[in-house]
């Protein structure tokens, strides 16, 4: 991509504030965890994948909305310090914003709960205003944290104007529309590609042969994370397996997110599939091993050098 322009990424998704609580472990069912910290952090997952593009040196735009309480305002001040546009950020009367509690644990596992608030009245009047910028982007970024219908609806006006879908699949859906899935790309963990296929998928194995089943379901292309595994491609020809890379995962929180973003930004750049893949790869195994959601989002500069760290640290194995 020229120096001269910045690649164009719409990211429509949520918009939360996070509290992050940590404890030795996570609780389970009917049990008190004495936790020891708790931090509000703006988050979401559309939020955090427009906060990682814009660090990664994307232009960004925020198609969302957010509520009539005191998160409202300090959630858009924090993206407009990353340098993305609001302006089809929209505020919604007589409700919250999302927020998220976010559980982690000391080895880095985390569960989520999350009200939806303002991101559950993401509709068709938001897509209407954002439907230039859609058209203009060169990727439109989604996930699952809003209305399904919303996404299929905003899939089709992209498509429409000939510009890629990546879908997050995230949480994901039950009984999902089947037109949901018929994007450019998906990027399912492992745990969101068992519940689309309804298989169980406890090896990479289990992955690999899973994706014939998530092809049938209309995806061009797929990627499915598998955290310290690696990652499962399909190009719309063949699979492949893009090796992890070495960290210590601290808060695995916004890997996924970080990994979305990657993907976003280097398509967008017109990289291949593969190049993309490694891209951002990079970037979730940065995210993994720093605390938080959009704390943990790293640079491009950080990215690249991990790349060529591993790619060294292989060639002389």
């Amino acid at each position: 991509m020229s120096d001269k322009r910045r690649a164009k990424i719409a990211v429509l998704g949520s918009i939360n504030m996070d509290l992050m609580i940590r404890s030795a472990k996570l609780p389970l069912p009917g049990e008190t965890v004495i936790a020891e910290t708790k931090v509000e952090n703006p988050g979401g997952k559309g939020a955090n994948q427009a906060v990682a593009a814009a660090r990664m040196g994307a232009e960004v735009t925020m198609i969302g909305c957010v509520g009539d309480d005191s998160f409202a305002e300090e959630l858009l001040q924090n993206l407009k310090a990353e340098g993305i546009n609001t302006r089809y950020v929209t505020h919604k009367t007589d409700t919250t914003s999302g927020v998220a509690v976010v559980m982690v644990e000391m080895s880095g596992e985390n569960a989520i709960l999350v009200v939806p608030g303002a991101n559950g009245l993401v509709g068709l009047a938001e897509l209407e205003q954002a439907r230039q910028v859609i058209c203009e982007s060169d990727v439109l970024l989604m996930q699952l944290e809003i209305p399904v219908e919303t996404v299929i609806a905003a899939a089709k006006i992209a498509r429409e104007a000939g510009v890629p879908v990546i879908l997050d699949p995230a949480p994901a859906p039950a009984g999902f529309p089947a037109e949901l899935l018929k994007v450019d790309l998906i990027c399912p963990n492992q745990s969101e590609t068992a519940a689309l296929t309804g298989k169980p998928l406890t090896s990479l194995e289990d992955v690999v042969a899973a994706i014939p089943a998530l092809v049938e379901q209309g995806p061009r292309q797929i990627l499915v994370t598998l955290a310290d595994q690696g990652a499962v491609l399909f190009d719309g020809e063949a699979v492949e397996i893009i090796p992890p890379f070495q960290i210590q995962a601290i808060d695995s929180t916004a890997a996924g997110d970080a990994f979305a973003a990657g993907l976003a930004v280097k398509l967008a750049e017109r990289a291949t599939l593969r190049e993309a893949a490694l891209f951002a790869s990079a970037a979730g195994a940065i995210a993994a091993s720093g605390a938080g959601a959009q704390t943990a989002m790293p640079d491009r500069e950080q990215i690249e050098t991990l790349i060529t760290k591993q790619v060294q640290e292989r060639f002389h194995e």
